[in-house]
C-alpha cells in the first residue's frame, strides 16, 4: 500500500511540472461524444466562408454598448479563446463562456441546476407526445432593438435544424431530436421532436436564442446580437474581447458594467496575473496552486473520469476481471493526491448527484487488492496483457499522471498493463471505433444537458458511440427513459439503468474532480453546479 502511495505522490509531483508548463484549455470539460460526427471548428483567427478576418472587431451599427458600463470592470482570464463567436457552430468552452452573457435561452437553470423559465414565461406544456408549447415573455429586446418573439425562436429553430441538415455544426448531439417550430402568436411558439423526448425542456436551456431574420446568415461571430445582460462591444483577435453591461436588460442592469475577456492558455501565467491584480477571475486553477491565489472557489461540477471496459471480448469480457480492476484502484488515494483532495469518488456510476437518475443506494467499489489479486488468479489470468488506452495532450485535468496511477495498480493486481497514450485525433479514433474496442479506453465524461440521457446514450447504451457492452436490457432502459415524459419515473429507470451497469461492471469507476476558480480579493462569485460564467451573478466590493 506505501508503495502505490509513493507511486501517486510521484504522479502528483509529475503533474505539478505538466500545470506549470502545459496547455489548460477550458472547452476540455466538454464531453468529446459529438467530435466524430462534426465538422472541424475553424481556427480563431480565420473568418467564415466569403468574409475576411478581421484583427479587431467592433459591435456594428445598432448592437453597440451605450453606456451602461456605470458599474465596476473586470477582467476574466480564459484558458483557451473562442474558436466562433456564433452561437450554433460550436461545441466550445471559450465560445460560451463569452456568450452565455450575450445571449439567452427559452428556459435557465438555477445555480444549483434546476430548470426555470427564462426568456419563457412558464415551464412548456406538452400538447402532444411530440409538441411542446412556450409561452414568450413580452417586451424584451434584442440588442439592437429587435423585439423578441415567436419569430426569434422560429428563426432560431430552424437556423439549427439547417445547420444539423448541412453537418455544419459541433450542435448535433444536442439538438438532432428536434424537427422545427411553428408560431402561433406573437407570444407563443411550438417546438416539435421527431419521437417523445423528455430531454426537450433541457435542451431548451442550452439554445441560444437568435433574431428575426438569421435563419440564413451563415455566421454571426461579427455581429453577436443576443438579448442578455451584456453586450459585445470588440474583439481582437488572439487577444481580448470586451462586453458592456446592457442598461435596458428585462431583468435590471447588472452590477459589473464592463467585462474584458483575455486568453492565457498556461496556468502559471493566468495565477500570476490574478495574483498582480491583472485578472479577477481565472478558471481551472490547478489543484496545487490554491493556496497561492488571493480567493479560490470549488465545486462539485458535471466531469467524471473513467475507464470503459470492453464487457464482449479478451481479458475484460470476463465481469470478475472487470470487478477486479475495480477493486484494485484506490480512489480515495487518487482523489487525493493526483487532484489535491478537490475530487470525491464516483459512486459506481458517472451520473452526479445534481443529475436525475442518480442513485443513492450506489457506493463506490471498495479499495481491496487482495481480492482484486484472487480474482484475477481465479480467471486465469495472472501474467496477461490488458490495452489502457489514453491519450498524450493533457487534454483533462492530469489525465496522464491518472492513467499512469491506474496502470501501476493493475499490474500489483497481476497484470502486464500496455499503456497506449495516441495525439488526440487518434486517441478519438480508438474512443469511438465502433468495430473494434480496446480492453480499457479512458475518458472523462461530463454533462452538458444536466440530463442523464446524453452520457448513458453514449456510454451505457449498446451501440453508443462510446459504448463497450451488448446489454439489450440496459440499452432499453435508457430508450425508456428518454421517452419517458414523468420525471419521478424517469429517475426510476435511471437509478435501474446505472445500478445494472454497476452490478456489471461495465466501467471502471475513478473520482469527479471539482471545477477550480481563482479570484481576486474583490470579486464576489458563487460557482454554479454548470460550470457558467454569468457575470450578472458576480460582484465587485472595495
Amino acid at each position: 500500500m506505501r508503495n502505490r502511495s509513493r507511486l501517486v505522490c510521484t504522479l502528483l509531483a509529475l503533474s505539478l511540472v505538466a500545470a506549470a508548463c502545459g496547455d489548460d484549455d477550458d472547452s476540455a470539460a466538454s464531453d468529446t461524444a459529438s467530435a466524430t460526427a462534426t465538422a472541424e471548428a475553424p481556427d480563431a483567427t480565420q473568418a467564415p466562408s466569403g468574409t475576411e478576418a478581421p484583427g479587431a472587431t467592433e459591435a456594428p451599427p445598432g448592437t453597440e454598448a451605450t453606456g451602461g458600463g456605470a458599474g465596476a470592470s473586470i477582467s476574466i482570464a480564459l484558458g483557451s479563446e473562442p474558436t466562433s463567436l456564433d452561437p450554433h457552430l460550436v461545441d466550445d468552452g471559450g465560445e460560451r463562456a463569452i456568450n452565455d452573457n450575450i445571449y439567452e435561452t427559452l428556459l435557465t437553470r438555477t445555480p444549483e441546476g434546476e430548470l426555470e423559465p427564462g426568456l419563457a414565461t412558464e415551464m412548456p406544456t406538452q400538447i402532444d407526445d411530440t409538441t411542446w408549447e412556450f409561452k414568450l415573455r413580452d417586451g424584451v429586446t434584442f440588442h439592437d432593438g429587435t423585439p423578441f418573439n415567436a419569430d426569434a425562436v422560429v428563426a432560431t429553430v430552424t437556423r439549427m435544424r439547417g445547420f444539423i441538415d448541412a453537418q455544419s455544426t459541433d450542435m448535433d448531439g444536442f439538438f438532432s431530436s428536434i424537427t422545427g417550430a411553428t408560431k402561433v402568436d406573437d407570444l407563443t411558439v411550438d417546438i416539435t421532436t421527431e419521437a417523445p423526448d423528455a430531454v426537450l425542456p433541457a435542451r431548451m436551456y442550452w439554445l441560444k436564442i437568435t433574431a428575426p431574420g438569421t435563419e440564413s446568415v451563415a455566421d454571426l461571430s461579427d455581429a453577436p446580437n443576443g438579448t442578455g445582460p451584456y453586450k459585445f462591444v470588440s474583439r481582437e483577435v488572439g487577444s481580448q474581447i470586451v462586453l458592456d453591461a446592457n442598461p435596458d436588460y428585462w431583468g435590471g442592469a447588472p452590477a459589473v458594467g464592463e467585462v474584458t475577456y483575455e486568453f492565457v492558455s498556461e496556468g502559471g501565467t493566468r495565477l500570476a496575473g490574478l495574483k498582480s491584480g491583472d485578472f479577477d477571475l481565472i478558471t481551472n486553477l490547478p489543484p496545487q496552486d490554491v493556496d497561492q491565489a488571493p480567493a479560490s472557489q470549488a465545486i462539485q461540477g458535471q466531469e467524471h473520469p473513467m475507464l470503459i471496459l470492453n464487457a464482449e471480448e479478451g481479458i475484460t469480457a470476463d465481469p470478475n476481471v472487470r470487478l477486479a480492476l475495480n477493486l484494485a484502484i484506490d480512489k480515495d488515494a487518487i482523489a487525493e493526491q493526483v487532484y489535491g483532495g478537490y475530487a470525491t469518488p464516483d459512486a459506481c456510476q458517472i451520473l452526479s448527484p445534481s443529475i436525475l437518475g442518480f442513485n443513492e443506494d450506489l457506493s463506490p467499489f471498495p479499495y481491496d487488492p487482495d481480492q482484486a489479486k484472487q480474482l484475477i488468479k481465479d480467471a486465469g489470468v495472472a501474467g496477461q496483457s490488458i490495452t489502457l488506452v489514453g491519450e498524450s495532450s493533457g487534454r483533462w485535468l492530469n489525465d496522464r499522471e491518472l492513467v499512469e496511477a491506474i496502470a501501476s495498480y493493475w499490474n500489483d493486481a497481476g497484470l502486464k498493463v500496455d499503456v497506449q497514450t495516441p495525439e488526440f485525433g487518434a486517441y478519438l479514433d480508438v474512443l469511438f471505433d465502433r468495430d473494434k474496442r480496446e480492453d480499457a479506453i479512458f475518458v472523462s465524461s461530463s454533462n452538458d444537458l444536466l440530463d442523464p440521457d446524453r452520457q448513458l446514450s453514449t456510454f451505457y447504451a449498446a451501440g453508443g458511440i462510446g459504448a463497450s457492452n451488448s446489454d439489450q436490457a440496459l440499452a432499453t432502459l435508457i430508450e425508456q427513459g428518454r421517452e419517458e415524459l414523468d420525471s419521478t419515473a424517469r429517475e426510476g429507470i435511471y437509478n435501474d439503468a446505472v445500478k445494472l451497469a454497476c452490478d456489471n461492471a461495465y466501467f471502471t469507476f475513478l473520482a469527479s474532480n471539482q471545477d477550480l476558480y481563482g479570484l481576486s480579493e474583490r470579486l464576489a462569485w458563487t460557482p454554479r453546479v454548470d460550470s457558467k460564467l454569468l457575470v450578472k451573478e458576480m460582484t465587485v466590493t472595495g
